[in-house]
């Protein structure tokens, strides 16, 4: 007995549309390039930020 597996399916991080997640998907885990775009530029506008454990009071220059 010969059993079939679904194609992965994701949610698009910029807009939740669902998405095949597979090679055949250049933009994956993005639903197409506009999307994955949208979240270049909102890292490069520094929308997305990763947290800093430094507090911001504490300058390196001065240790």
């Amino acid at each position: 007995m010969q059993t079939t597996v679904k194609p992965r399916q994701v949610a698009c991080p910029g807009c939740s549309e669902l998405v095949v997640y597979s090679t055949a998907n250049p933009y994956r885990p993005f639903c197409s390039e506009r999307c994955k775009l949208m979240d270049l530029g909102d890292w490069a506008t520094e929308k997305f930020r990763i947290p800093d454990a430094t507090p911001p009071d504490l300058d390196e220059s001065e240790s």
